[in-house]
């Protein structure tokens, strides 16, 4: 493996980590969406029209699609157009019932989307997408799904949460530090899902948030190799004092030796509009 870590948008990165975010999105929130789906479509046949915004290389449809029942148009929104044609050639053939599943294309920017962008679309849906977004980023995805009247759901935004089992002293500074460089540049960070859910809910909608984890352990060294390094430079690129010398070298025999368990919270967000009761598990926000 590379002394350093892979791009964030790497499709190795991503392939990395897609069994883990797989095993990690909350199931809480989709009894609620197929409900809402359900009724949207009022026992029609026509496909459920679906927007992936910032798809990367699929993850979010190749999970989502085959949970949802009937026949799905997907459109798939990101601005790596290698990125964008391994969404498209992977993405499942078939839903939930054995219907048919299809996709285009669209090389944009997703803070571009407009409200008229998704006429039509029954649910918009991101992964690992919100705490990347600006300020305004954010609230013109909100303006766009809420002007369109779409539901939502986007998962595993960074919570701002880490825990490193055995613990070290230098963990909480560390934390720090990487949280502060997740909100570089006016980025909401960790306080996206719960921003988000504030700006849906002063739409009117309803948002549930469920805590979707990745819980690493021996049997995930490549992955929490691969995290472990790009955690650290990024808390030392934002704090070069939040860790004494040796911290990663440290963490890695550990992870080598089968010693080091990891938990990296996050959140899924769910938002609708229209009222409805949260799923068990989930976390309301009027």
């Amino acid at each position: 493996m590379s002394e350093n870590p892979p791009p964030a948008f790497d499709p190795g990165w991503l392939a990395l980590r897609e069994g883990a975010d797989s095993e990690a999105r909350a199931t809480a929130t989709l009894e609620a969406l197929r409900a809402f789906l359900e009724r949207r479509g009022g026992g029609s046949r026509s496909p459920v029209r679906i927007a992936d915004l910032g798809c990367g290389s699929g993850s979010q449809g190749r999970w989502l699609a085959p949970r949802l029942a009937g026949a799905q148009h997907w459109t798939l929104y990101d601005v790596d157009p290698g990125l964008l044609s391994l969404a498209g050639a992977y993405l499942p053939a078939t839903s939930a019932d054995g219907a048919q599943v299809n996709a285009r294309m669209c090389l944009r920017d997703v803070g571009t989307i407009t409200a008229q962008d998704l006429s039509g679309v029954d649910l918009v849906t991101g992964s690992a997408l919100l705490d990347l977004l600006t300020h305004a980023e954010l609230e013109a995805i909100v303006r766009a799904v809420t002007g369109a009247g779409c539901a939502a759901l986007f998962t595993l935004s960074v919570a701002g949460r880490v825990q490193l089992f055995p613990d070290d002293r230098d963990d909480p500074a560390l934390t720090e530090a990487f949280n502060a460089h997740q909100r570089r540049g006016g980025r909401w960070g960790p306080e996206a899902a719960r921003a988000a859910a504030g700006s849906f809910g002063e739409h009117g909608y309803r948002t549930l948030i469920s805590a979707s984890p990745w819980r690493l352990g021996p049997e995930s060294v490549p992955l929490v190799r691969s995290w472990l390094r790009g955690w650290v430079d990024a808390a030392l690129e934002q704090d070069p004092d939040a860790a004494v010398g040796g911290y990663l070298e440290r963490r890695l025999g550990e992870c080598d030796r089968g010693e080091l368990g990891v938990i990296v919270h996050h959140d899924d967000l769910l938002a609708l509009p229209e009222e409805q009761s949260p799923p068990e598990g989930a976390v309301p926000h009027p």
